[in-house]
């Protein structure tokens, strides 16, 4: 193999960060922080629901199960309770765009998280069995009727999808994906399925906190550096889409919940762009928080809505327009028809009446409290800092997501909301309570 690339320092951000990529393809960044004894090691692999090929839905989220059951030197639980035993936390996430391993740990066990990082890569397939397997499809399986299917309202992410993109579309299904999928794929399927996608030329490790560049570099190069890259690795479907839908799209559900609930859902622009930043000022004016139109309108002013259960907020996906979710929930004694008729008067509105000043900054000071409680944490910097790798190619890029939020202006909201919130493009998914008899 080739020596790794030069490390790459850059200035202009809150903390330092220096990146580099080993000979494997591996991206490593490196964000110092030296007010705690701790670190974060944090790992995007570019692997989400959406690279599933056709009779393959679930296999991602399904590995951020499996890769917690042991591989060549770990045996099974040991990792979870490796890293708990020496005083740090784990977890692992599954989205459509992506998988994320991290752990935050006591700065002297930096080695053994990487280490433990580095297994998992690389000797994941010797160690999975059939036994393993079929258990953790099973704990899926359990986890689908907790979250999605016994829940009320909970299986309203797994109907939108299919409404919002087109079949055939990699946003068109769940991470939660198919039963019958996860059922009927043998062993060699997903061992072949971790062979394709958990290399290190798929893969960005992030680490923040109480360490060196030098000393990340030289610890990656030698737990990760031995890990042979993987050629070929299967691309994701094209996401391409003409912005919003070309018409509108209605399902009501009847079933066991309390109230009627409305989603109001229009695909918009794609996280990363201006148009998603707007978009992202306007769901914060339009839903957050009481000082929201709709809690002003529908809760407080005409009183025709759940306080606690009104809202709107973007879905961040990076490869296709992403979603914009407007939802709330009826009191009382108010039917469906008087709920939405409301629901829409506050959507319109963004175009009708434009966003005030002070709607404005009470959006950009909710928004900058977020992003400062999110890169407060060595944690929320990792993972930052790794999406922004993956996702396009720089962890500098990060730096530009606030300002960007704070240079929206009152006719770029309502410029958006004309382009996105068409009622001929609105997804909008009802919910309605069973007549008792």
């Amino acid at each position: 193999m080739t020596s790794p690339s030069t490390p790459v320092v850059t200035t202009g951000y809150p903390w330092p960060i220096e990146s580099t990529r080993l000979a494997n393809g591996l991206r490593v960044v490196v964000s110092e922080d030296r007010s705690a004894p701790v670190v974060c090691v944090n790992l995007w692999y570019d692997v989400g629901s959406r690279h599933e090929p056709d009779g393959q839905t679930g296999f991602a989220h399904l590995f951020e199960h499996l890769m917690f059951e042991g591989s060549a030197h770990v045996k099974k639980t040991e990792h979870m309770r490796l890293v708990q035993g020496n005083g740090g936390s784990l977890n692992a996430t599954t989205n459509p765009d992506r998988t994320n391993y991290f752990e935050s740990m006591p700065s002297e066990h930096l080695e053994l998280a990487l280490w433990l990082e580095a297994d998992r890569m690389g000797g994941l397939v010797p160690a999975l069995t059939q036994e393993t397997l079929d258990n953790q499809r099973e704990v899926v399986k359990n986890e689908r009727r907790q979250r999605y299917d016994n829940v009320p309202y909970g299986d309203a992410w797994l109907r939108m999808l299919p409404l919002l993109y087109p079949p055939g579309h990699p946003y068109h299904h769940s991470t939660i994906g198919s039963m019958e999928d996860l059922n009927a794929a043998a062993l060699e399927t997903f061992q072949a399925f971790h062979r394709h996608y958990y290399a290190p030329n798929n893969c960005v490790l992030t680490v923040a906190g109480d360490a060196s560049p030098a000393e990340v570099f030289a610890l990656a190069e030698k737990y990760f550096g031995v890990i042979e890259p993987v050629a070929g690795i299967p691309a994701a479907p094209s996401g391409h889409l003409a912005g919003p839908a070309s018409e509108a799209v209605r399902e009501t559900v009847t079933g066991a919940v309390p109230a009627p609930r409305i989603y109001q859902v229009h695909r918009t622009y794609a996280f990363g762009t201006a148009g998603y930043d707007t978009i992202t000022v306007l769901a914060t004016v339009l839903g957050n928080g009481r000082g929201s139109r709709l809690y002003q309108r529908l809760a407080d002013g005409k009183r025709i809505a759940q306080p606690d259960y009104i809202g709107s907020y973007g879905v961040d996906l990076a490869h296709a327009p992403a979603p914009l979710i407007i939802t709330a929930t009826a009191k009382d004694g108010v039917d469906v028809e008087t709920l939405e008729e409301g629901l829409n008067e506050v959507i319109d509105s963004l175009t009708a009446e434009p966003v005030t000043e002070q709607e404005l900054d009470r959006a950009k000071a909710l928004l900058t409290t977020a992003w400062w409680r999110q890169v407060s944490t060595v944690g929320g910097r990792a993972d930052l800092l790794g999406r922004y790798t993956t996702q396009f190619g720089d962890p500098t890029t990060a730096a530009y997501r606030l300002p960007q939020w704070l240079a929206v202006t009152a006719d770029d909201v309502t410029e958006a909301a004309a382009y996105a919130l068409k009622p001929g493009s609105r997804v909008t998914l009802t919910y309605l309570p069973e007549e008792k008899p």
